[in-house]
Order: C-alpha cells, then structure tokens, then sequence
C-alpha cells in the first residue's frame, strides 16, 4: 500500500501532456520513446495488431460492449531464450479534471475540509496482462510508459493546498475501481507460442463519448521491447446522439421540450386515472 502511495504521488508530480496523448484519432500507431529517453535500435521482435471494432455505438439501451484486441510478434530471427515473453493491453479513455473533495462531519453537519485537483484523470482505464504485473514489468519501465493504473492520473491542476494529497488520489482509485471504471486483469491476455496473442477487454456500460487509447506492451526480463496503440472512437447514435447534442447546444430549447414532455406526461396519467375511477 506504501508503495501504491508513493507511485501515485511520482506520477502526478510529473508534467502533464504524456506522449499518450498525442495520437492522430483514426491511425493506429508504434508508441516512439518518451521525452527524454535515448533513442533505441529497431528491436528484434515487433508487435502487428488489430482492433475486433474500431468505434463504439453508444443508444438508448447500450449496456456495454467487447473489444477484441488480437496481434502477432513479427521477427527476422528465431525466439530468443532463457527469457518470457509477455503482453500488457491498456485502454484508456478521454482526459477529465477532477476535484476529490474530503469531507468532515462537525456540529452534526458535513462539511468540505479539503480538496485536490487533478489536471487530467481517464474516465475509462483498464489494463489486461499475460501474468501479474508485478513479475513481467519493471518499475522503471512502469514510470516511463505509465502503464499500471496508479499512473493513469496525470497532474496535479494548481497548487496543492493539503498536507498530503495521497489519501485523495487514492480514494478517487478506489472509487473507480468499485464501479468499474478502472480495472487491472491479470492473466486475460492470452499468448500462444511467444507469437500469437489475444485480450477480450470488457467495456462498461458508463462509457462517455470520445477517442478512446489501446495501446500494447511488448516485453521481456521486465523491459517494453516494442509498443504499438491504435484508437477507439466511443460516440452516441441515433435519438440518444440527438437529445445529447440538442442539450449541449441549445439548453434552453432542451428545458423547454422536457418541461412539456414532463406536462404531457403528468396530464396523459392524470387523466388514465380518472377515467379509471369512473368505471
């Protein structure tokens, strides 16, 4: 648990703006280095990947979806050995601010006592593994390419005004880990002869519109050998896209159509019901 602390307080002290981010919506592309990292020779094993979907359909009754995410180990030469080869999946949703609030009861009322912003919190984070992530990933390598859900939180947005910020970034974890918005599978990601690989990635049904980050982790002795990420695009449909949009766009003419539909609707029961009464 200490260690979980201290992790979540390294990735927020960092800048925000990981290169993760900077993907052109549309283009499946290899991760290049992180900033400030010495470039890299070719590696010898390279990861070539598909997506089952590349868009999500959000109606009136989506109640979640899979994504299917498969791919092969492409090399010149035979599998090196003494070492495993292993896969980590990740999907990430869109970038949102978020102030975690603590609360305190006094005089017999709550009251906010504290609160921490963070700059840029995924509302969707899931990352799937071929073992746990302890054994396959180095901590180093974790820092540098953000992988495990902990560094899913970006930055702090402002100064922080508390002693110690850890028990909000950690709460606001563990919140999204109880409603299935962040998850860690250990073990889902199926590979077959260090070659063929394969994860079922669980969509819930919360889902808010937007590009969505896959990216994929090739790695041996703990080290990420070759990386490769591809988008996602989560969008409404349909009346459920319209009634979103016409929200958005025009609140006023949105209030008004649901006050009248809420008119309708209370006239039409009124009415049932006295007819019912009169038979």
């Amino acid at each position: 648990m200490r260690a979980r602390a201290i992790l979540l307080t390294l990735a927020l002290l960092l800048p925000f703006g990981g290169h993760a981010q900077n993907a052109i919506p549309g283009y499946p592309e290899r991760i290049t280095n992180p900033p400030n990292v010495t470039a890299k020779p070719e590696p010898a094993e390279t990861v070539v990947a598909g997506l089952s979907r590349e868009d999500v359909e959000i109606t009136t009754n989506f109640d979640g979806s899979e994504i299917i995410i498969y791919g092969a180990v492409k090399r010149e030469t035979p599998i090196p050995k003494g070492s495993a080869l292993d896969v980590i999946v990740t999907v990430e949703g869109p970038q949102q601010s978020v102030t975690v609030r603590h609360k305190e009861r006094k005089l017999g009322i709550w009251i906010n006592t504290g609160h921490v912003s963070i700059g840029a919190a995924p509302n969707f984070y899931v990352v799937a593994t071929t073992r746990p992530m302890e054994t396959i990933l180095d901590p180093a390598e974790d820092q540098r390419y953000r992988v495990s859900v902990p560094l899913a939180l970006r930055a702090f947005a402002g100064p922080v005004t508390v002693e110690d910020a850890v028990p909000y970034t950690e709460a606001l974890v563990r919140l999204r880990e109880e409603s299935g918005l962040y998850r860690l599978d250990e073990g889902v990601v199926r590979l077959a002869q260090q070659t063929l690989f394969r994860a079922d990635v669980r969509l819930p049904a919360n889902l808010i519109e937007g590009y969505y980050s896959t990216r994929i982790f090739l790695l041996r002795d703990g080290k990420v050998i070759d990386t490769f990420r591809a988008p996602i695009d989560v969008r409404k449909v349909g009346l459920e896209r319209w009634l979103y949009r016409l929200a958005l766009n025009q609140p006023f003419l949105y209030g008004i159509m649901s006050l009248a539909i809420a008119m309708a609707a209370g006239w039409g029961a009124s009415a049932a019901f006295r007819a019912f009464r009169r038979t």
